[in-house]
């Protein structure tokens, strides 16, 4: 089964609740680090938070029709996303109900994160954001461009709420 490599960041303003999410799907090996800026695909979400905004992102990558038949190798810097595999069994024995007896706010999101991961040969593995230029690896670099590719299309979101104002 051939490897594909999806790096996801995003970037939330909690005073708008809009965030971007951005993805950058490889496959091995991995071509010019520069040739693939225009392979990152950028999407706004609005009314989200900041976990929700992270969700969203992985899902819309993973419903990538490149995702199918590979096994899929997923870095993030969300500490939610790495930790949700583990967190499934008590999920899904307490009905996604918190303690408060609700429903917690992200269920559905969660429930559909373990459908497609179901359905996917997935790992999941926590790259640590923003590491000086200096100290960057190969996988550092690939992941500094989605975290640009979502950091910019907030700033020129931003920029356009300025003006319009």
């Amino acid at each position: 089964m051939e490897k594909i490599l999806l790096f996801i960041d995003g970037s939330y303003n909690p005073e708008t609740h809009i965030g971007f999410g951005a993805y950058l799907l490889v496959r091995e090996p991995v071509t010019e680090t520069n040739e693939l800026k225009k392979h990152i695909k950028i999407k706004r979400f609005d009314d989200t938070s900041s976990t929700q905004l992270e969700l969203k992102n992985l899902l819309w990558a993973l419903s990538n029709k490149n995702c199918a038949n590979h096994k899929i190798i997923v870095y993030t810097d969300s500490q939610n996303i790495i930790n949700l595999p583990d967190r499934r069994h008590k999920l899904e024995q307490k009905g996604y109900i918190s303690n408060n007896n609700t429903y917690l706010k992200n269920y559905k999101l969660y429930q559909e994160f373990y459908r497609l991961v179901d359905l996917m040969d997935c790992t999941f593995i926590k790259i640590k954001g923003h590491v000086p230029t200096n100290q960057k690896k190969k996988i550092d670099r690939l992941f500094s461009l989605v975290d640009k590719a979502s950091r910019n299309a907030m700033r020129d979101k931003s920029k356009v709420d300025k003006l319009n104002k």
